[in-house]
């Protein structure tokens, strides 16, 4: 007969409104192991039955007002060091386990440092069983005469399950039998007495409502997560002594409800509590452990160890399973001994040890990774990847996050102080797991089919055994019959001993069944009565029930009444907030759009002042460097049409004076080769006419005699001994012009000879005026000059005056050029010590070749 094959079932759609859309947060409990040695320092305090104490140890860092910094840590429950392990199972593992025979899923971990007493919490010790015995024996215990015959649940590849009728199984258990190394193991075989103390729970412990229409097949697996691969530690490899196996990793895969399971991993059936433990401890054996600095017997591994419960309607006659796959339900409860974080400079971890301990804190990390991203994701509406992917650890049990059943965590504790930072992280750990919600997972799908099937098919056949056992014990009261046997035609007395016994045994029949009658219509009396009652009490029941269901409709509709209005204030609550969050950003821009506007005037404003200043600046240098160069230009061109103007007066004059001049008899003029001669070694300009009687001098006045001067007379001027000669009243007379005399005067005079194209001395009178400057000194701009000349009266040219020496170097003296002298200015500047400066504000004349 083809077995019938059957699969996990999908979860139905949730509903609206359902019990589904509930959640649940997830459940941490905290446990504190006691000290190893009294005298050792505590950091860890029990404050009550849900909240604990951590405060730094002697010598520890300080915080920055100098106190210890305490803190304080809330859990759903804290287990004291005097907490037995019924006590935690009672609250953690029982609610898990009754939820496993009812069709749902439970995930419970243990999570703390290493050596905090997680396996000791999980597994156990000799004489106290931890949660996996107990589990298993409150399993067993409820559904022990419900479980199915061993091989009619068979697994498959696929995460699912194949059932076999009864014939199908029986083969598959003579053939197992017959293989000379069973791999299940049968519960005929004698307790390991290295385990038995583990499971011998004292404390009878069983579910409530088990359906016991159903048949209960129970499958166990063991992994390890190690260095993020997964071994299956129940793998049977064949020993090969020269070339050994190592095991192979398994992979992860992902069945069509989307639940993730361990591909290729052995799951084995088991009956009762001794043979499930006994497969549990052969994988236990396999499991990796190091000896560390803080632990001798560290485990280097997560291991997970499933319990798998496959459940089977019976049929309508209650005999056998009932073949539909629909109908068929699987749960598991897989139960985590997670490895110890540890810190590599505490453990001094080498080699392999320090690896695993990276890849086992990685993987820790992970794990509180992906529960803070599940806390945000609620907290605050977002939908950010959790990363379940980046560890085998996260990404074997991300179904359960998503709502596949409950979820346990018990956090281990060490109150040592040497353990105190590696606690404070635990938790936190743990206060961001407690936040994390996971949806509650539904109820078993009803059969349909009617319930109590299986013991109303026992009570059809229970009459004929009752009637069958009532008749040997009637037959045993008879009295007993005589012998039978005639062996004597004439034997008269058998047979009326005969006819006495059964007329005795009917006489004794009659009155049973007199008795019999009686005792029936009294217990038909007796169950009327009794039938009365119950209807009276049922209809009393109903008449109650139907009370407290108005009061209990009435208590819905006002449930529902204020669901509603909840709903309807978290909305508008809901909508104030968005607009509170809209004008705050809003807000929030604006205040930034200002202060942005606000730098950008000031900067502008800060520019508009620098440009301002620099125009400033620019437009008073240009004004007067154009003023200067306006009076420069003007006052060049003034000078040069009176240099015209003098020079037309100068040849008018001479003109004059040769016209009104008398004729009288010229002398004799010296040759020029003697004049060549002599004009080194004259010094004085003799008189123009040598003959001449001397005349009284006439002191001609100057033009501008009226204000204060400076008459400048340079040494190397020579004394021309003419009639005419200048005099300025009230004059400074100097040799160089110095910053003294220009303070107290307003005019200033230059007297300046030159040899004239005749031969004559050409005295020039160059006037100006004094002005003082900005830097506190006096500047000379020159207005007009006067020209003092000699001339013979015979209109011959004459010499007045040596000639003055040739330089060395072919050029003219720089005195002797008159234009360039009426082109400069000088200035004496405040504090100067190297007397007047001159400043051109003329090109001057290019000299002649």
């Amino acid at each position: 007969m083809k077995p019938a094959r059957t699969k996990t079932p999908r979860k139905p759609p949730v509903k609206k409104g359902s019990q589904t859309s509930l959640k649940d947060p997830v459940g941490v409990y905290c446990r504190v192991r006691p000290l190893s040695l009294p005298e050792q320092e505590c950091c860890i305090e029990v404050i009550s039955n849900t909240t604990v104490q951590l405060h730094p140890p002697e010598g520890y860092r300080l915080n920055r007002n100098g106190d210890y910094k305490e803190t304080q840590y809330s859990f759903k429950q804290v287990f004291g060091t005097h907490t037995t392990q019924k006590e935690l199972f009672d609250v953690v593992a029982n609610p898990l386990v009754d939820d496993l025979i009812h069709g749902k899923n439970g995930l419970l971990f243990t999570y703390g440092v290493t050596g905090s007493g997680k396996t000791h919490t999980m597994t156990g010790s000799p004489g106290e069983g931890g949660l996996l015995p107990r589990c298993l024996d409150m399993l067993f215990n409820s559904i022990g005469s419900f479980q199915a015959k061993r091989y009619v649940f068979k697994s498959n590849d696929r995460n699912s399950m194949d059932i076999q009728c009864e014939v199908d199984a029986l083969l598959e258990r003579q053939k197992r039998e017959a293989t000379p190394n069973p791999k299940t193991p049968s519960s005929k075989r004698q307790v390991d007495p290295e385990f038995a103390d583990m499971i011998n729970v004292q404390e009878f412990c069983k579910a409530e409502e088990v359906d016991e229409d159903s048949v209960y097949g129970v499958f166990v697996s063991y992994i390890e997560i190690y260095n993020n691969y997964i071994y299956d530690l129940l793998e049977e490899v064949p020993f090969d002594p020269i070339k050994p196996k190592p095991p192979q990793s398994k992979l992860l895969r992902e069945d069509k409800n989307h639940n993730m399971y361990v591909a290729g991993c052995t799951e084995v059936e088991v009956k009762s509590t001794e043979e499930a433990f006994e497969v549990f401890w052969r994988g236990q054996k396999k499991r990796r452990i190091a000896n560390t600095h803080l632990n001798r017997e560290s485990s280097r591994s997560h291991s997970v160890f499933n319990i798998k419960l496959v459940q089977a309607p019976l049929d309508a006659d209650g005999d056998n399973v009932l073949q539909e796959k629909e109908q068929i339900t699987i749960s598991q409860l897989s139960l985590v001994d997670l490895a110890g974080s540890e810190r590599t400079n505490r453990t001094k971890a080498e080699g392999n040890r320090l690896r695993e301990a990276g890849n086992i804190n990685q993987s820790l990390m992970t794990l509180r990774t992906c529960m803070e991203v599940l806390r945000e994701n609620q907290t605050y509406g977002t939908n950010k990847m959790v990363p379940y992917r980046d560890s085998k650890l996260t990404h074997l049990f991300k179904n359960y996050f998503d709502g596949e059943g409950k979820v346990r965590l018990i956090v281990c504790v060490n109150p040592k102080a040497e353990d105190y930072e590696e606690s404070l992280q635990v938790m936190r750990f743990a206060e961001v797991t407690q936040e994390v919600e996971v949806a509650r997972p539904t109820d078993k799908a009803i059969c349909g089919l009617t319930p109590g099937r299986r013991y109303r098919n026992q009570a059809r056949g229970g009459p004929v055994g009752d009637e069958l056992l009532v008749s040997e014990v009637v037959l045993q009261s008879f009295p007993p019959l005589p012998s039978c046997e005639i062996l004597d035609i004439n034997d008269e007395q058998t047979l009326p001993r005969l006819v006495e016994a059964l007329e005795k045994r009917h006489h004794l029949r009659q009155m049973m069944i007199d008795e019999f009658h009686k005792q029936s219509i009294t217990f038909k009396a007796l169950l009327q009565e009794f039938d009365n009652a119950v209807l009276s009490k049922e209809n009393y029941i109903q008449g109650k029930l139907s009370e407290k269901q108005k009061v209990i409709s009435g208590q819905k509709s006002e449930i529902e009444r204020l669901e509603k209005k909840n709903k309807t204030l978290e909305y508008k609550v809901e909508i104030l907030e968005k607009t509170t969050t809209i004008y705050e950003e809003d807000k929030r821009n604006l205040q930034q759009e200002l202060e942005t506007q606000n730098q950008k005037l000031q900067q502008q404003f800060s520019d508009k002042r620098r440009l301002e200043a620099r125009l400033q600046g620019m437009v008073t240098e240009t004004t007067m460097k154009w003023e200067k160069e306006c009076e420069r230009r003007v006052a060049a061109k003034q000078l040069e049409m009176q240099n015209k103007l003098w020079v037309k007066d100068e040849k008018l004059k001479q003109l004059k004076a040769i016209v009104t001049e008398p004729k009288t008899e010229r002398p004799e003029r010296p040759s020029r080769e003697r004049d060549r001669e002599k004009a080194t070694q004259r010094s004085v300009s003799p008189s123009p006419v040598p003959n001449v009687p001397p005349v009284r001098l006439r002191h001609r006045r100057s033009r501008s005699a009226g204000d204060r001067w400076v008459a400048h007379k340079p040494a190397s001027n020579l004394q021309t001994e003419t009639v005419m000669q200048p005099q300025v009243p009230h004059a400074i007379t100097v040799s160089v012009a110095n910053e003294k005399a220009l303070a107290k005067c307003e005019k200033y005079m230059l007297t300046h000879q030159e040899l004239a194209s005749d031969g004559e001395i050409e005295t020039k009178l160059i006037k100006g005026d004094v002005y003082k400057t900005r830097g506190g000194g006096q500047s000379v701009q020159f207005t007009e000059i006067e020209t003092l000349k000699q001339e013979s009266p015979t209109g011959r040219k004459r010499r007045s005056s040596t000639i003055a020496p040739a330089q060395p170097d072919g050029t003219e003296s720089e005195w002797t050029d008159v234009e360039t002298r009426c082109s400069v200015a000088v200035e004496m500047r405040a504090g100067s010590q190297l007397g007047p400066g001159y400043q051109h504000h003329a090109q001057p004349k290019r000299k002649k070749p």
